[in-house]
């Protein structure tokens, strides 16, 4: 009995000396994470002018239905989505696939310079590409030169082409950065599954869509996921591409370039600051991500 009583002594004092090791890790998560998010959802259901707050329940979530600000914003955020993701996310499979062949010389130096926009500063790409994107940049005189058009294009200072150019430099600083995930897997998957399906005739396409992206599924709906988290959150490119950029009274021509996470940045510090409605926009985009991301599920045949 005393061995017995000596090894639960022993084991409760581990297990307190395990919480105690821990403890400030779980202090630190249920302060700046935990805390945050319950006061968050206590937030989207009150109405607030400044520091004057009050009660309204679930008013804010009824008003984001007659919001034409909100309606615009999630417009705009969803036409980013359904363009720029699909055409990244294949582009990068694209070039996985072609980098990953070992007969092409340079492969490395081609690898390193696809994935260098992922760590650019995102605020020098913008600054960059809204100089070369200008009236006058080296995109309008490249055009001009070769006689592709015939007068500039107002990149923008027109609500199509601006997001047509969000979408490119979207698109030009994370081909790079997901292409790296897909090269990593096909590295995995053995070379005899390519032989094989050489010597039964199949071509590279047949190849490509009958066998990389098969086995790359997983794959190909982790990114998918993080890019829908990435682009519903959208904020510092439509901020910094903006003509007017934090000081301007909307984001790009006709707010073209207003999305989600800029509409929550205005309510709280552009506009009479209303936290509470913020937290409900915010909580909004939750519902969203989750939304889309089932959907992405069920669309790739995941039963789990």
């Amino acid at each position: 009995m005393t061995g017995e009583n000596t090894g639960r002594s022993f084991i409760k004092s581990k297990n307190r000396h395990g919480w105690l090791f821990v403890s400030l890790a779980l202090i630190l998560l249920g302060v700046f994470l935990f805390y945050p998010i319950v006061y968050s959802l206590y937030l989207s259901t009150t109405s607030s002018r400044g520091i004057v707050q009050k009660f309204v329940g679930f008013s804010n979530y009824a008003r984001l239905f007659q919001d034409s600000m909100f309606i615009l914003a999630l417009k705009n955020t969803l036409t980013f989505f359904l363009i720029q993701v699909p055409i990244m996310l294949f582009l990068a499979l694209i070039l996985a696939t072609i980098l990953n062949d070992k007969t092409i010389k340079l492969r490395g130096l081609f690898r390193t310079a696809f994935f260098l926009p992922a760590v650019t500063s995102l605020i020098a790409y913008t600054i960059l590409f809204k100089m070369m994107f200008s009236l006058d940049g080296f995109i309008n005189g490249v055009l001009l030169s070769v006689h592709i058009i015939k007068s500039p294009i107002p990149w923008l200072l027109n609500p199509f082409w601006a997001k047509v150019t969000l979408i490119i430099a979207l698109t030009w600083r994370w081909t790079g950065y997901n292409m790296i995930f897909y090269l990593s897997a096909l590295q995995n998957i053995p070379d005899e599954i390519y032989e094989a399906a050489k010597i039964d005739g199949a071509n590279k396409v047949k190849q490509f869509f009958y066998i990389t992206m098969p086995l790359l599924k997983p794959l190909i709906l982790f990114t998918a996921i993080m890019s829908t988290i990435g682009t519903l959150q959208l904020f510092d490119e439509p901020m910094n591409l903006s003509q007017g950029g934090v000081t301007s009274a909307t984001i790009g021509p006709g707010n073209s370039l207003l999305t989600l996470s800029v509409y929550v940045y205005n309510l709280c510090f552009k506009y009479m600051p209303n936290f509470g409605y913020a937290a409900t926009v915010s909580y909004a985009i939750v519902l969203i991500v989750a939304l889309l991301s089932i959907i992405q599920f069920k669309a790739m045949g995941d039963k789990k």
